[in-house]
């Protein structure tokens, strides 16, 4: 048996049943814990502990017990009239709804009827009021009713606030503070009572509130629950409250009010008047009437400034009046002006602050616009508004409300009664205009389950919800499942939004924590610098200190500096002072160290160092990044930057940025007002977007191909982020992106079309032999005798690895692959060639081409429709010009029989039908030889001798000719690069004449002599051979010029430029030698004085002698005789000389007295002033005469065509004279046709016709076509040799088909 005399402890039942009910719960929970623990040392431990407690809180429950203040109640308060029945209604019930009008009192007495019904005791009544000015101002004042002080028995708690504690019976706190405390207290048991007042305001906060609430009645039913409004939708709440199937009561309480006068003035908004004047014009009515004081609702503060401004401007408003604003950013001194009244008029202008909670005392009359300025957001551009729109009724009825209260009030609305009927009830919840991704986030910490099936009010629809995790996935904080991650979690446990919490979080890893704290905890609160509508010049001025270039973000780290020092230096009353000379809020920036003081708190137990120190800025602006991925912009036209998901907005004017306008800016906001502005922007690098959004971008992949330089396979990437191109393209390694892709293409491009460099030498070997029959399929113009792509893919796809993409791997692979197996990728003739055509032998499609002692290499392609289809001729500068287009015809055998077959075809219809083109092809390809003309005049010698119908060279179109039937000549360097290619021999000689010169002359300069006046050399070689790179061997011609009226020896690149020059030179030496045997004078001899007037006349003086002995030892030596190549061969053609030199010497003397003269009267009558109509007539004869003159024309001249020269110039005379008699109309018909030949003179000679193969027939067209002129303008002078267009059309056919 125990014994008596030692007191026996109570049992744990008996303290359960004495404990307060909050904490009951808490320890039973603690007691089944007990009974799982086997260790009794332990259990004993711990239960002496749980006993303790238990006996704690009993002692407290009884000592709060015996301080219960007392309670009375204001008998004049509607409220209390019906305190028996609400207290009876909170006994029985759960949860009571109370429908109280304005100054029914229910905000102060509810509290008190809680207290007296013993709640508050056990635990707290909890009180939420939705701001924190009201929060305090009513817990002071149901302090005062109860007759305690502040503080104790009755506290509240708001941010950065809390003036409860443990003697505390009634708790006023705001909405977010009882929100917070259901993380570390979920069930709520600090309270015993919880009053949500002012429901209907229907923010984030209360409506999530009201959806715990509602979960929290089934696990703490002895939890009360009192919801109370002045406007409330009473039937709705009583049915989302009802328990057992039965709605909750609902009792309605009157208002202590006075009658409301409703005025409806819509006339002067609809008159065109703006809504500040039209409020000013109502206020002062009412001041006029005796309504004093006024209250006139405004949206915004920019409006309540214009309403004041327009108040002020009115002339009968009772002397005194104050007009005093009331909005959320005034300062608590500023706020406190409206709560002292002076006793003259006031006019208080406020936004919809002042709709609830707050009383503004003495307000008799209020002016209501009926529009209010609602945050509102978009989940498909994210962007929030704040526009203004219209209020709904139940707003309307609660400023209504604000007057009435001291005497019979006005209420003026400004629109009219059906425009308010027709309004909403209700204004719409917050919770369905906001981003709801820190509610998911918060109920996902707590474990609340899916948030759509979360007991809400109203609840937000899918688009909502779906917008909300969108957000949070773009944080990192939520899994597709909706499970939180690790960085979602430590989120959570951050008191800020869930954008600002990611920025801290990357400010740890970023390790810029202190700056991105302050920076987080500014975004958190009211910006701190304040900028009055009247000041704002000067404040402007006053922040200029703190911007930032390139980031608004670090104008706070300014601030906060700046504020730090000065706090350092100054008193707090001389930091005020200075804080207001720079217009900064000191409140705010309280707050604003609060909120950091609490984030640096946290991140401390987070374990985050804090380092002081802004060293660096880029580091800061991407921890800031993570959490404003949606608010990025790119630059587009004007001022306008390209937003996410399709969206646009300006920066701000008040921004650093305004004017810079970088690419790309982040904003911590963007918000829709009269436009769409981004606020508190900085610059961004691309490169940081695409790295903190790793988890959101989209990366397309376009045009994969293989890139030879770098031996992988790359493809173009563009980076996207909701629609903007952060990287719009760029290139990158395809191969881990697509790899079965990418090995298809590396087979194909790397191995196939061999485009990759390896030291591999089965690939070597594959090159080599694809090549060879390439170079033999293009030779038999076909396509189909090397294994198809699918047969070549196949063969590297059975023995390549599947990981193999890339060179380098490919190159570690066969290396290894090689040394044990070399035969692994090489592959035989049999796995490449199809089979053999009969028709391709090395005699009719050679690889090589000789002319002239030379040779050049010839390739063959089978590209249609490309420029080097077909055969091409490759051949060096130097070489070029030894090539003839027989020489280029006859390169490729076996193109006769097709060509032929193809000109044949290309006949007009009615000389085409007359042929077997195929037979014609295979019976002439033997016949035709190099040696005996162009193929075409061969193919009509024949033709015509077949049929006896004419058929001539130009009869075939060579226009319907595939362009490979004509061999291709390319143009190289000594490097092998092709300078130029085409299938016209011609042009390219042409173009390539100096640089042909050049080569030789440099190949031969050994042998060059100037200067020369004698055969002062010892042979004259007709050929030289000499190599240089790119092409084997090259011949060169010796040759003797004149030059500065003597001879030099150089080396030219043709035999026919070098017989034209050659003839001169020997020419001049062969006349030199005859003055010098002579001992010949020209001024002595007879006429060589008028001679040399004339010369002198048309400034050919200084030629005149060169010219004369050139032409003498022409006519003496070298006309009909072969040109010497050695010294005894020169002075050979010496012998006789001396018997002619005289008389030759005078007949030249005088043909070039004649022809001088005829240059001076025709070149005087060219001058001179001659009618328009003769302008082309004029033209031809001057072009005619540069001919005849140009070029050292009168040195290298056949003798036979100088004697003529007189003649062709008394035709121009003639021609000149009839111009007169018939008139320029009858000299242009002939005109026409000289000039067509004379034109055609000059396309052969830029295409070197007069110093190629065809220079003789050339040299005959040039002097037919001066004859031809003669007998087309002179017939009288008759003509040397006969000449018609005929005959001069079958000369240039000899030319073109030689």
């Amino acid at each position: 048996m125990p014994d008596p005399s030692v007191p026996t402890e109570p049992s744990f039942d008996d303290l359960l049943k004495r404990c307060p009910p909050a904490h009951k719960g808490r320890f039973i929970g603690r007691l089944k814990g007990l009974e799982r623990k086997a260790d009794n040392d332990h259990r004993a431990k711990i239960e002496r502990s749980i006993r303790e407690d238990m006996i704690r809180a009993i002692e407290g429950y009884e000592r709060r017990k015996s301080n219960v203040p007392s309670v009375s109640y204001p008998e004049d308060l509607p409220v209390s009239q019906r305190r028996d029945e609400i207290t009876e209604a909170i006994r029985k019930n759960q949860v009571v709804i109370v429908c109280g009008e304005t100054g029914s009192g229910k905000t102060t007495q509810l509290p008190k009827m809680c207290l007296e019904l013993g709640l508050g005791i056990g635990a707290m009544v909890g009180h939420t009021q939705p701001r924190r000015i009201a929060a305090r101002s009513v817990a002071s004042r149901i302090a005062e009713e109860l007759g305690v002080k502040h503080g104790e028995q009755v506290g509240s708690k708001i941010r950065f606030s809390d003036s409860t504690n443990e003697n505390t019976y009634i708790k006023v706190m705001t909405d977010g503070i009882l929100l917070a405390e259901t993380r570390s207290d979920p069930k709520l048991r600090q309270y015993d009572a919880i009053i949500i007042d002012e429901a209907h305001e229907r923010s984030l906060n209360i409506d999530f509130l009201l959806g715990y609430l509602h979960r929290l009645l089934h696990t703490r039913p002895d939890l009360k629950i009192i919801i109370t409004s002045a406007t409330i939708d009473a039937q709705r709440f009583a049915e989302h409250f009802g328990t057992r199937g039965q709605p909750a009561p609902v009792i309605e309480v009157s208002g202590r009010t006075y009658p409301v006068e409703m005025r409806y003035d819509p006339d002067h908004i609809a008159s065109g008047m703006s809504i500040d004047e039209s409020a000013s014009y109502a206020a002062a009515q009412l001041l006029n009437e005796r309504h004093d004081d006024v209250l006139i609702f405004m949206p915004g503060e920019r409006e309540i400034r214009q309403t004041a401004h327009e108040l002020r401007k009115r002339d009968h408003l009772p002397e005194g009046t104050e007009i005093i604003p009331l909005y959320a950013r005034l300062s608590a001194q500023e706020q406190q002006r409206v709560f002292k009244p002076s006793g003259r008029p006031r006019v208080v202008i406020a936004t919809n602050v002042a709709e609830t909670s707050l009383t503004v005392p003495n307000i008799r009359s209020v002016v209501d616009p009926g529009t209010a300025r609602m945050k509102r957001y978009n989940p498909r551009t994210k962007i929030h508004g704040l526009m203004i729109e219209p209020i709904s009724q139940a707003s309307a009825n609660q400023r209504s409300g604000r007057c009435g209260r001291v005497a019979p009030g006005v209420c003026v609305r400004l629109y009219d009664e059906t425009d308010f009927e027709s309004r909403d009830a209700f204004t719409q919840p917050e919770l369905l205009r906001s981003n709801l991704a820190s509610v998911i986030l918060q109920m996902a910490d707590l474990k609340l389950g899916e948030p759509e099936a979360f007991p809400f009010l109203d609840p937000p629809e899918h688009r909502q919800w779906r917008d909300g995790f969108e957000t949070l996935r773009e944080l990192g904080a939520i899994e597709e499942d909706g499970k939180l991650t690790k960085l979602g979690k430590t989120m959570a446990r951050l008191p800020v939004d869930p954008r600002i919490g990611r920025m801290i979080i990357a400010a740890h890893d970023e390790a810029c924590v202190h700056d991105v704290l302050i920076i987080a905890s500014a975004l958190s609160v009211q910006d701190p610098r304040v900028r009055p509508h009247e000041k704002r010049d000067a404040a402007d001025q006053a922040h200029e200190q703190f911007h930032v270039e390139g980031s608004d973000f670090l104008s706070y780290l300014k601030i906060w500096d700046w504020y730090h020092d000065q706090q350092v230096k100054l008193t707090r009353r001389k930091l005020s002072k200075a804080c207001e000379k720079a217009y900064l809020s000191v409140r705010r920036i309280d707050e604003w160290r609060e909120v950091f003081r609490q984030l640096r708190s946290l991140c401390q137990e987070l374990g985050y160092e804090l380092k002081k120190g802004h060293n660096d800025e880029d580091a800061v602006h991407r921890a800031l990044l993570t959490g404003l991925l949606a608010n990025i912009g790119n630059k587009g036209e004007k001022h306008e930057f390209k937003g996410a998901r399709n969206s646009s907005f300006m920066i701000s004017p008040g921004s650093a940025l305004f004017s810079a306008k970088p690419k790309w800016v982040m904003c911590a906001e963007i918000v829709r007002t009269s436009k769409v502005y981004a606020r508190t922007v900085a610059g961004v690098d691309p490169k940081w977007i695409e790295d903190a959004a790793a988890h959101l971008i989209k990366k397309t992949h376009s045009d994969p191909r293989w890139d030879e330089k770098t031996g992988r396979v790359v493809a173009d990437e563009k980076v996207t982020l909701f629609g903007l191109d952060i990287v719009p393209r760029r290139t990158v390694h395809y191969g881990p992106i697509d790899p079965a892709l990418s090995r298809e293409l590396f087979i194909h491009h790397a191995l196939i079309d061999d485009q990759l460099r390896s030291a591999s030498k089965a690939l070597k070997h594959n090159r080599r032999l694809i090549r060879e029959i390439g170079t033999l399929q293009a030779k038999a113009r076909r396509n189909d005798l090397i294994a198809d792509t699918q047969t070549l893919y196949n063969f590297y796809d059975a023995r390549l690895p599947k990981d193999i993409y890339a060179s380098k791997s490919f190159e570690r692979w066969i290396r290894k692959s090689e040394s044990g197996d070399p035969n692994t990728l090489r592959m035989t003739r049999e796995d490449v060639l199809e089979f053999m055509p009969e028709e391709v032998t090395p005699e009719a499609y050679p690889d090589q081409v000789s002319f002239a002692g030379a040779t050049s290499k010839l390739k063959y392609a089978f590209e249609p429709g490309r420029d080097d289809d077909g055969a091409t001729i490759r051949v060096s500068v130097a070489a070029l010009h030894q090539l003839t287009r027989q020489r280029v015809d006859w390169s490729v055998p076996g193109l006769i029989q097709p060509r032929i077959e193809a000109l044949v075809r290309s006949l007009p219809k009615q000389l085409r039908r007359q042929f077997d083109a195929n037979q014609i092809a295979g019976e002439l390809a033997p016949v035709v030889k190099e040696d005996k003309g162009s193929i075409e005049a061969q193919l009509a010698e024949v033709l015509t001798a077949r049929t006896g119908i004419a058929v001539r060279p130009e009869d075939f179109r060579h226009d319907q000719l595939e362009s490979y039937l004509f061999p291709r000549i390319e143009v190289i360097d000594e490097h092998g690069q092709a300078l130029d290619a085409s299938r016209d021999l011609g042009e390219l000689q042409a173009k390539f004449a100096k640089e042909a010169t050049k080569v030789v002359q440099e190949a031969g300069a050994d042998i060059e002599r100037t200067g020369m006046i004698g055969w002062e050399f010892d042979e004259l070689p007709e050929t030289i051979e000499f190599t240089r790179p790119g092409s084997p061997k090259v011949v060169g011609f010796p040759s003797l010029l004149v030059e500065d009226g003597k001879v030099s020896l150089k080396v030219l690149p043709t035999r026919w430029e070098s017989d034209l020059h050659t003839r001169s030179g020997l020419g001049l030496l062969y006349g030199l030698a005859i003055r010098r045997e002579l001992r010949l004078r020209l001024k002595n001899l007879p006429g060589y004085t008028k001679l040399h007037m004339l010369a002198a006349a048309c400034s050919m003086a200084d030629q005149l002698e060169t010219i004369i002995w050139t032409r003498v030892g022409t006519i003496i030596c070298v006309d009909n005789n072969a040109i010497p190549r050695n010294k005894d061969e020169f002075e050979l053609g010496l012998l006789g000389a001396w018997d002619r030199g005289v008389d030759e010497t005078n007949r030249v003397i005088t043909n070039f007295t004649q022809i001088f003269e005829s240059l001076m009267r025709v070149g005087g009558r060219l001058d001179e002033q001659h009618p328009n109509a003769w302008n082309r007539a004029m033209k031809d004869m001057r072009g005619q005469l540069d001919m005849l003159i140009a070029n050292d024309a009168l040195i290298t001249a056949d003798t036979r065509w100088l004697w003529c020269y007189a003649r062709f110039l008394r035709a121009m005379e003639v021609r000149l004279d009839k111009l007169r008699s018939i008139g320029p109309e009858r000299d242009a018909k002939s005109a026409d046709r000289a000039y067509a030949w004379t034109q055609c003179l000059h396309e052969l000679m830029a295409q070197g016709a007069h110093t190629a193969e065809v220079a003789e027939d050339f040299w005959t067209l040039r002097w037919m076509v001066e004859e031809f002129r003669v007998a087309s303008f002179a017939q009288n002078l008759r003509t040397s040799i006969q000449v018609s267009e005929k005959r001069l059309r079958e000369q240039l056919d000899r030319i073109i088909h030689a």
